[in-house]
């Protein structure tokens, strides 16, 4: 809760700072709105915590979730495979070996928007890849 009422502070603290150079015809509501949304994404972005999948703790709950696991984790490993070789490469280090942007960007000798777009591609496929096996469980579960 110190974090939420935090954020909402600093967004009005910012608004009141700059508040005479914002357009009169502003829309104040929706104005806050976005400001206090991206404090609360930039909050969880710094507070993200890497954890190395070695460091998953391996005992399943019980006999079925631990199949389920294993199809998952087969299934992101495809997903991941499927990618072209320099998104994979991109993805692997930001989320396997926890590099930020700018660390992937100096080691592949690319630009920072470059990581950006290859992320969001990786992203987008693995969602994509993981929608489909994902309903497939969830029809299954159902039944």
């Amino acid at each position: 809760m110190g974090d939420a009422k935090g954020v909402v502070h600093d967004v009005f603290v910012s608004v009141w700072e700059k508040f005479d150079t914002l357009a009169p015809d502003l829309n104040y509501k929706s104005y806050l709105y976005t400001a206090v949304r991206n404090r609360c994404l930039n909050v969880i972005r710094d507070h993200k915590k890497f954890v190395p999948i070695d460091a998953v703790d391996d005992q399943p709950a019980s006999e079925g979730s631990s199949i389920e696991t294993k199809e998952l984790e087969t299934e992101i490993a495809l997903a991941i495979q499927s990618l072209p070789d320099k998104c994979r490469q991109v993805f692997e280090k930001s989320r396997l070996e926890g590099l930020k942007y700018a660390q992937i960007a100096k080691e592949m000798n690319i630009s920072v928007k470059t990581v950006e777009a290859q992320m969001s591609k990786a992203l987008r496929v693995l969602r994509q890849h993981l929608a489909e096996f994902l309903s497939l469980v969830f029809y299954l579960w159902d039944k």
